[in-house]
């Protein structure tokens, strides 16, 4: 059977399930915020940076929920938007892709492109482990613009009103990349406060005028969109965080958010 492979196991997070899951384990304890998200931003860097932060964004939507995870990533290297339509390996089990869905999406199939990806790869065996019986539509982002982020949610409420599918969005995306603590923050917590009203062009303005080398804009945009038009009114930062808490380099560090919108 085809089968998406990990790529980044072993680097980005751990390879072995039982260790895997025993830092999963971590990540989730005295995480049970009173929030029912539609949608989240969470980091993609390896675990021990942004694993804690990434848990917050996923702790908002109940661990029973059993639907279909539209999971949006940037691509680093720079293909077109495309979806992938089989099933993802993890450490901790394989995850089935809702092919109903994806074919609903009418996007671009291309599974070559998702290969070395780990915009996506990451957000795996947080949903592998919290939501075992959900299913994912993986999609990976070229043209971040705002037309490219407005088609994009065009295409994802028009698959969600045809299949009726219960989702949830799932934007993974860093924020400031290799800037002094002081300017990530400044930057990005400056462009995440747009996020607040879910007001996007002005989510954009903030990007262009502070120069915040935020690598996954376009799937924030399709998110909040999306999830305005199911109910969501507000984005609730609800943690951030710099390589530098790691590291302690506060020179050169890159900025996560775990963002849920309700």
């Amino acid at each position: 059977m085809d089968m998406r492979r990990c790529s980044v196991a072993g680097m980005f997070y751990p390879a072995e399930p039982r260790h895997l899951d025993q830092l999963l384990e971590v990540f989730f304890r005295n995480k049970n915020p009173d929030i029912s998200a539609y949608g989240i931003v969470s980091p993609h860097a390896g675990y021990i940076y942004s694993g804690e932060t990434a848990a917050c964004a996923f702790s908002t939507i109940q661990p029973d929920f059993d639907g279909t995870f539209v999971v949006i990533g940037p691509s680093h290297h720079g293909y077109m938007t495309c979806a992938s339509a089989i099933p993802w390996e993890t450490p901790l089990g394989v995850i089935n892709v809702d092919t109903e869905f994806i074919d609903a999406l009418d996007l671009r199939i291309d599974e070559i492109s998702h290969r070395g990806e780990h915009s996506l790869e990451v957000q795996m065996p947080f949903l592998k482990y919290r939501f075992p019986r959900a299913r994912i539509a993986p999609i990976l982002m070229g043209d971040q613009g705002y037309e490219a982020a407005m088609s994009l949610a065009e295409h994802l409420l028009d698959a969600i009103g045809y299949t009726g599918r219960e989702v949830r969005i799932v934007a993974s995306s860093d924020f400031s990349h290799y800037v002094p603590e002081t300017v990530a923050r400044h930057q990005d917590l400056h462009v995440i406060e747009a996020l607040k009203t879910l007001d996007i062009p002005e989510f954009y303005r903030r990007i262009v005028a502070t120069g915040a080398t935020i690598c996954g804009y376009g799937p924030i945009a399709t998110m909040c969109t999306v999830c305005r038009h199911l109910g969501g009114s507000k984005g609730l930062l609800l943690r951030y965080t710099t390589s530098g808490d790691v590291t302690e380099d506060y020179n050169q560090v890159v900025g996560y958010a775990a963002i849920a919108v309700v």
